[in-house]
């Protein structure tokens, strides 16, 4: 099949008409490898697919969008092709619905770092696709998200946020920011902290299986 992104897919242990979909989006220079090790531990009867970002960096490393610094070491997103990955996660989305026996009210957008950047953007800009976000290590950018979104129905969208309290890589006070914002929105948060750094702690993993089982 010649979808959208490329893929590692993993099947439901438990077949039913529909399953649920759990998409998994990984961070900045990582590939669909990194987040697939966990499809395991994640509950049997959901499609797990990991997708790769389509901006190649080198040696098996992608992104969902560039991050360039200027001569003074300032960092800066390209929004332009963060913009165009949140529009293809969407189309991959169609693309997997039509593909395989998914439920296409059923749908989960798992991201970590730039992937959890991209899942607030996806999930936020068309809410109608995605049903639940979890999104650790990453914030959101209102910058990328498609013009007008405030408008959008949001009553069947909910989302798990967390974060490292020691993250180098992206600062808590962006992530602690967050929601307020969704709230705002009247989006249902669940947000969490764990003393780590930028990554995923085993209470982390445990509290948003928790979560999606709710």
């Amino acid at each position: 099949m010649n979808l959208s992104l490329e893929y590692k897919i993993q099947e439901p242990k438990v077949i039913l008409d529909k399953n649920p979909l759990l998409l998994l989006l990984h961070g900045y220079g990582s590939n669909e490898a990194d987040l697939f090790s966990f499809a395991s531990e994640l509950p049997d009867n959901y499609y797990i697919i990991s997708a790769r970002a389509p901006y190649n960096l080198q040696y098996g490393a992608y992104a969902w969008y560039a991050i360039n610094f200027d001569a003074d070491q300032n960092k800066f997103s390209d929004n332009e092709q963060a913009k165009t990955s949140r529009d293809v996660i969407a189309s991959f989305i169609d693309e997997l619905v039509a593909n395989y026996p998914i439920d296409a009210n059923n749908v989960t957008l798992i991201g970590f770092s730039q992937g959890s950047i991209l899942s607030y953007s996806a999930a936020l800009s068309y809410p109608e696709k995605i049903q639940r976000v979890v999104a650790m290590s990453g914030y959101f950018n209102e910058e990328i998200i498609k013009e007008g979104f405030e408008k959008n129905d949001f009553k069947n969208l909910k989302i798990f946020a967390s974060h490292g309290t020691v993250d180098q890589v992206i600062p808590i006070e962006w992530a602690r920011k967050t929601p307020a914002i969704l709230e705002k929105l009247n989006i249902p948060v669940t947000y969490k902290e764990y003393p780590v750094g930028h990554g995923v702690a085993p209470q982390n993993f445990f509290d948003f299986k928790n979560w999606l089982a709710l």
